[in-house]
């Protein structure tokens, strides 16, 4: 365990970040002072959407004193989605929302109540019923372009929604989540004072980090190729980094301010990195898995065989990756003497070694997933409203053509075993 966070790199971390968002994101120290200047981003007539920790922590009370100074005026304070936003949560939402004629909506919170936030207002502001919005682009095909009239106040550092163009909503009776991607729901402004996350508990602060390590993986590995790879490879590589060094230090001291910081810009980057690219894999696999595991941890289970099966185009990111790794101590040195499917191989072990030491499960089976839940992953496969997912792959998977049964489905089988000969080679 690395005694204190690299400064360069968390230096390296703040500069790519305001290179990303520049004046609409104010992060670190002090950051919730900066919210005054964003307030005449949205209407007067303001509903603030919060959970506990909102709540907890006074941000909703000091947000409520700025915004009446500011001349607005406080229509509602809306309790947030649940854990994976269910769809019902969005709805309500979405009721209140359009009860109350507001025109501005402040959400403080983690994931679930920014992406429910998000989900509630494009019903409030364009009508229809949410699955019409799952999928790529359907909400500016309604709204212009314009965005959703939304500050994001994130209070975790995990999927970092506050940052980025997506919402995950969840149909609690299929046990199935599903995706909202698109450019209108970006929040207009937003917020992250990474201290206020020294209230995570354990489990939670480890969810978070694992989600934001398979936000930079999965995007990295789906960027072989392309016109940004090196500008993604920087972001993914200092995302990733930033988390595997402070988590360990985080979990033995919730109150280290410093790995807390460290963690929270290393989640953002996984922000940055789906807004470069896309995950993958892992993040298909996890939406069919909110009935026995946290999206976080299915994430950090899947990823580790999903790399071995990529291995043939991800060679030059295992070298990268697999000295973060080695420097933590979850690799041996000789390993990055190692090629193809070996070197993805070493690299799987050390993600798993890691996961062991933070006591995260590192099977499907481990985790309480039963081969019912493959079949699910593979039906969900197969839906196109999800085809995003094989789309960003490193090796192009066409559900048409049977991929999803030949090459994903002995993946995840691998995945529910422990047993990399299962992996097909391509």
């Amino acid at each position: 365990m690395k005694d204190k966070p690299d400064k360069s790199l968390m230096k390296t971390a703040e500069r790519l970040l305001i290179e990303f968002k520049g004046e609409d994101y104010s992060f670190g120290e002090n950051a919730l002072k900066q919210f005054n200047k964003y307030i005449n981003r949205i209407g007067r007539r303001v509903a603030i959407i919060t959970g506990g920790t909102g709540i907890r922590t006074g941000i909703v009370s000091m947000i409520s004193d700025s915004l009446k100074r500011e001349g607005c005026e406080i229509v509602g304070i809306l309790e947030g989605a649940r854990q994976n936003t269910p769809k019902e949560d969005v709805y309500r939402l979405a009721s209140q929302l359009a009860d109350l004629r507001c025109n501005g909506v402040v959400a403080i919170g983690g994931g679930s109540v920014i992406d429910g936030a998000k989900a509630a207002l494009i019903l409030a502001l364009y009508g229809g019923s949410i699955d019409e919005y799952f999928g790529t682009g359907l909400v500016s095909a309604k709204s212009g372009g314009k965005k959703i009239p939304l500050i994001a106040i994130q209070t975790a550092s995990s999927s970092a929604s506050h940052l980025t163009k997506y919402s995950n909503v969840t149909d609690m009776k299929t046990l199935q989540k599903k995706l909202i991607v698109d450019e209108s729901i970006v929040p207009r402004a937003s917020i992250f004072q990474y201290d206020i996350t020294k209230s995570m508990p354990p489990d939670l602060t480890k969810d978070g980090a694992l989600d934001g390590i398979s936000h930079c993986w999965e995007v990295w590995m789906g960027a072989t190729g392309k016109a940004n790879y090196e500008r993604i490879s920087e972001v993914a590589y200092t995302g990733i980094k930033l988390i595997v060094e402070a988590l360990p230090r985080a979990l033995e001291n919730g109150e280290d301010l410093e790995a807390r910081y460290a963690l929270g810009l290393g989640t953002d980057l996984g922000g940055y990195s789906i807004m470069l690219g896309g995950t993958s894999g892992a993040h298909l696999g996890s939406f069919s898995l909110i009935d026995v595991l946290t999206h976080g941890r299915a994430c950090a289970i899947l990823n580790p065989y999903y790399t071995i099966l990529f291995s043939s185009a991800i060679q030059d990111q295992l070298r990268r990756v697999a000295k973060i790794y080695v420097d933590n101590g979850y690799m041996d040195e000789k390993s990055l003497k190692l090629e193809g499917r070996k070197l993805a191989e070493a690299v799987a072990e050390g993600m798993i070694e890691f996961s062991r030491r933070i006591n995260f499960p590192t099977t499907l089976r481990e985790a309480g997933v039963t081969e019912k839940h493959i079949e699910r992953m593979v039906n969900a496969a197969k839906d196109p409203q999800l085809r995003m997912k094989l789309e960003n792959m490193p090796i192009p998977i066409r559900a048409e053509l049977g991929d999803v049964d030949r090459l994903m489905k002995p993946t995840l089988e691998a995945a529910y075993s422990g047993d990399f000969s299962l992996i097909p080679k391509v």
